[in-house]
């Protein structure tokens, strides 16, 4: 097991600091494609004066100060400027609503917002209702009029910065997670979480100070801050960020860029896929990139064919801090399953009492780890959550997978996605593998209803690939010959879109709560 706790983030960006203060450390290309750069040296300035003028502003050790952004250089400044000052950075998703970040501030106690002009007025709705919110702060603008600016409160900065008392136990970051019948839980990450991660990573992929990751996914999530910047910067190696994922510019920005690293999920490969082929964006530097979520086969070898690099996919979740389960690099990989545990990671697979299944058997994840060292430190003011999550040094996942007696591990859904039909368990990704293999799906979803007769029937929605057509006995049929017949689904709907995240990930309660509504009307 890799322990890091030696360390906090602020140590360790003033130890590369003095490797590699030329080196550079971070590039940001926004919507209009200009590029800002920084080196190690130049983020470090900007970070010290952006911490003394927050600590100016009454900012100390502790306090929560929300983050309201997309993906730029901004972000990662301030969140290494709190880190310094032993603050707490709140990342909030720029597609919530006034409501939504209502209760994201007031559960968080945020004293502080920092966002940007165009997405103020949803904030003075409800800035009323937020009794601790002091300040707001705007990122990204130079004009000064109602309220502070990044910019101007960097270059106006001039002074020492009292050192804080850090400790790796510390909190340096709150991770709200997307609740499916509550509200968000906030992930408790520490200084020593964030560097473990980075360790973690950087050691099983291989980041070297040549490295460049690629942070195209949204940065309010675990994912970019994870499994890219920390193994970057742990690395001494550099990244670069765009503003938002772009389908049709992938595969320009990671020659623009420079990329040798990424990360992806499921519906951004896909995306990236349904783009016209360039037989020149081969030529890049891409050595690899990790992904979650299920893609098949055929995607899979289009999508390392297409760039001439290679996929790895992983599991982790905000809760496990580094991807407990990864493909390794070196030896044999099997893209169909979520990888082997990493150096130092102990996994088993529970059923329902609690019992070790065999190998092949399904049953929940657990990660055996150290909260606030090698998982989250706990859930945010929710102590219930947390101790159903973390018992006796091991988090639940809540969710299923297999092991292979080669080591392999094949996720199999979440427990709460498992469907009952006629006393039989079906994992509904299994279903969707299968849909999404005839000839004119492009996407394929499968939830369980209430059926009278057998708990429970299979439903699916289908998106069907542009210009291809499809009836709903033939995708039945084409399910009657690949799958047992419990297991078929009685019902297809074709749609346009699924509800999404804002990184792509299918809201699937969201679909059981509209098929729910129907049975009541």
């Amino acid at each position: 097991m890799i322990l890091t706790a030696e360390r906090t983030l602020i140590d360790l960006l003033n130890a590369q600091c003095k490797k590699r203060s030329a080196q550079p450390f971070l590039v940001f290309e926004d919507n209009q494609e200009e590029v800002t750069e920084y080196s190690y040296g130049e983020f470090l300035e900007r970070v010290e004066k952006f911490s003394g003028a927050l600590y100016a502003r009454g900012i100390r050790k502790g306090d929560k100060v929300t983050l309201h952004l997309p993906n730029s250089a901004e972000f990662v400044v301030c969140w290494f400027a709190l880190a310094k000052l032993g603050a707490i950075m709140v990342p909030t998703n720029i597609l919530s609503t006034a409501a939504e970040m209502d209760y994201l501030i007031g559960h968080s106690e945020s004293v502080m917002l920092i966002t940007e002009s165009e997405y103020i007025e949803k904030f003075k709705s409800i800035q009323g209702n937020l009794p601790k919110l002091r300040q707001i702060v705007l990122a990204r603008t130079d004009e000064s009029g109602e309220f502070e600016s990044v910019n101007k409160m960097i270059g106006e900065f001039s002074g020492e910065v009292p050192e804080a008392s850090i400790q790796p136990e510390d909190v340096a970051a709150i991770l709200y997670t997307s609740g499916t019948t509550s509200k968000p839980k906030g992930c408790l990450i520490t200084h020593a979480n964030y560097i473990y991660t980075g360790h973690a990573v950087a050691e099983h992929i291989s980041f070297t100070e040549q490295d460049r990751a690629l942070v195209v996914l949204p940065m309010f999530h675990g994912n970019g801050q994870y499994y890219m910047i920390m193994p970057s910067l742990v690395a001494g190696g550099s990244v670069a960020i765009t503003e938002r994922f772009s389908a049709s510019r992938y595969g320009r920005q990671v020659q623009r860029l420079g990329a040798t690293l990424g990360s992806l999920f499921a519906a951004p490969i896909r995306m990236i896929l349904a783009q016209p082929y360039d037989e020149e964006e081969r030529n890049n530097k891409l050595r690899a990139v990790i992904f979650a979520q299920s893609v098949t086969a055929r995607e899979l070898k289009a999508f390392e064919q297409r760039y001439n690099t290679s996929l790895y996919q992983i599991y982790g979740m905000t809760e496990t801090i580094a991807p407990p389960l990864m493909n390794p690099l070196q030896g044999a990989k099997d893209n169909t399953g979520i990888g082997k545990p990493i150096a130092g990671s102990r996994i088993k697979l529970i059923d329902e009492e609690g019992n070790e299944v065999p190998d092949g058997e399904p049953g929940e994840i657990l990660l055996e780890g150290i909260p606030g060292q090698t998982i989250m430190k706990a859930y945010f003011n929710n102590p219930e959550a947390t101790n159903q999550t973390l018992q006796n040094g091991w988090l639940h996942t809540g969710d299923k997978a297999r092991k292979s007696e080669n080591g392999f591990y094949y996720f199999v859904d979440r427990q709460k996605d498992m469907i009952k039909r006629a006393g039989e368990n079906v994992a509904a990704s299994e279903v969707e593998n299968v849909i999404m293999e005839h000839r004119a799906v492009y996407e394929a979803i499968v939830i369980g209803i209430p059926d009278a007769m057998h708990d429970e029937a299979l439903k699916a929605f289908v998106i069907l690939k542009q210009g291809q057509t499809a009836t709903e006995q033939e995708v039945i049929d084409y399910c009657k010959g690949q799958l047992a017949k419990f297991k078929v689904p009685s019902a297809i709907e074709f749609v346009e879109d699924f509800p999404r995240t804002s990184v792509g990930k299918i809201q699937k309660h969201k679909l059981k709560e509209i098929e729910l509504k129907k049975l009541h009307e």
